[in-house]
């Protein structure tokens, strides 16, 4: 299948301007990019005409979590669902995160184990609808941290735990590993401090990973728990609020390697949030303010330093369901100073590079897989539109069409 997308503004995610053109994609990839009119005639099986809106990269979430339930099709009033429940749910959010133009997410971490892991599988071969997922497992943390009972092979304290826990998911097919190395002050106040680990143990995680060729995502708030993370050889880091000086110095040391992603989605939608009167959210409330606050300062230094920073904010909450992912793109430009342009890079070129395939993903660029929106409009100029699903005309996963434009739309 030939295809010939026309008339349109390309946003290939490199860096360069907008510029009228077309492309042509055959079968799964991209194998002609125009930024004139030089493709506009070309012979294809299919012509899509779009009208002048806007091609780009698929977008990518680096923290998220497909079994926190809720989305803006379907509200859950209680975080932890029966297993059948939470399979359900994991499905469903994967479609709507593709319905909202997202192509790859990066798991932070599930509630149940093994889930992603199946998911991720009928999701490649076409079983169900949903983005290219790189798959976890239960977020691990020492037993009776935070209330949290993760089942016996997960729990121990210990090197050996540790290896055991990446044994068991290097045999279950996980790709990334989610370690909760600090605490957590949304949900226990005053332990975002808390080191969860000793550094005997975070030491075996990381080499028993680097061995079963696994990488580690890290919840991270303390500079301590920063340090940890990067000994460890994580890839990517969540939160970080608190990092010092040497902290963001190590960051930036570690730049061609590592991840960084705010989560600051969870934390807008907190301080917007109108909880009923038996929802007690003012924990939650006290430590978004006090993280917005130091990441307005720590964010802009790490981008300025080099180091590739990334949306995803704990989608999956009642207040911050899935289908609203999109936002992030928008906290960025409003709160971390980005321009549009760059924010739509650390969304596209950026996150693919997290899913270890910056080589075929992220860019609208001949050779690359055709993970592709239409945009009813230029993101370029104003992001929030990539907030209304309906502003997407099309979306393409290895040229497959998710989402055609209207017989109208397509000659």
């Amino acid at each position: 299948m030939r295809t010939l997308i026309r008339n349109v503004r390309i946003f290939d995610g490199s860096g360069a301007s907008p510029l009228p053109g077309a492309a042509i994609v055959e079968d799964e990839r991209i194998t002609g990019v125009a930024r004139d009119g030089s493709l506009a005639d070309s012979v294809a099986d299919r012509v899509i005409d779009g009208r002048g809106g806007t091609l780009m990269p698929g977008l990518v979430d680096a923290h998220c979590h497909l079994t926190w339930g809720s989305s803006v099709e379907h509200i859950y009033h209680q975080f932890v669902l029966p297993p059948g429940e939470l399979a359900v749910a994991a499905r469903r959010n994967a479609r709507v995160l593709l319905d909202h133009g997202f192509t790859s997410v990066y798991s932070a971490g599930a509630l149940g184990d093994g889930i992603e892991v199946a998911l991720a599988r009928e999701i490649e071969v076409g079983a169900t609808p949903g983005p290219r997922l790189v798959p976890s497992t239960i977020e691990r943390s020492p037993e009776g941290e935070e209330g949290v009972e993760t089942g016996d092979i997960f729990n121990g304290r210990g090197a050996q735990a540790m290896r055991d826990f990446v044994a068991h998911c290097r045999d279950t097919g996980v790709k990334s590993i989610k370690l909760v190395i600090s605490g957590e002050d949304a949900l226990k106040p005053n332990s975002a401090m808390d080191i969860l680990y000793t550094e005997a143990e975070i030491a075996a995680a990381g080499e028993a990973a680097a061995e079963a060729g696994l990488w580690i995502a890290a919840h991270a708030y303390s500079p301590k728990a920063i340090d940890l993370a990067l000994k460890a050889g994580a890839r990517i880091i969540y939160h970080g609020s608190f990092a010092d000086a040497a902290a963001i110095d190590a960051l930036a040391a570690a730049r061609d390697r590592v991840f960084y992603a705010p989560g600051c989605g969870v934390s807008v939608a907190a301080l917007e949030a109108s909880p009923p009167p038996h929802i007690d959210m003012t924990h939650m409330k006290a430590s978004a303010e006090v993280r917005m606050a130091l990441e307005a300062k720590l964010v802009p230094e790490l981008r300025r330093r080099g180091v590739r920073v990334l949306i995803g904010g704990d989608y999956g909450f009642p207040f911050n369901p899935h289908g609203r992912n999109a936002r992030d793109i928008g906290h960025f430009v409003e709160y971390f100073g980005f321009t549009p342009g760059e924010a739509l890079i650390a969304a596209t070129r950026h996150g693919a590079e997290l899913m270890g395939r910056g080589d075929e993903l992220g860019q609208v660029r001949e050779g690359y897989l055709a993970d592709l929106i239409l945009v009813d409009g230029d993101p370029t100029a104003d992001v929030s539109i990539l907030q209304d699903k309906s502003r997407l005309a099309l979306i393409m996963k290895g040229g497959v069409l998710h989402k055609a434009p209207s017989p109208a739309e397509a000659a």
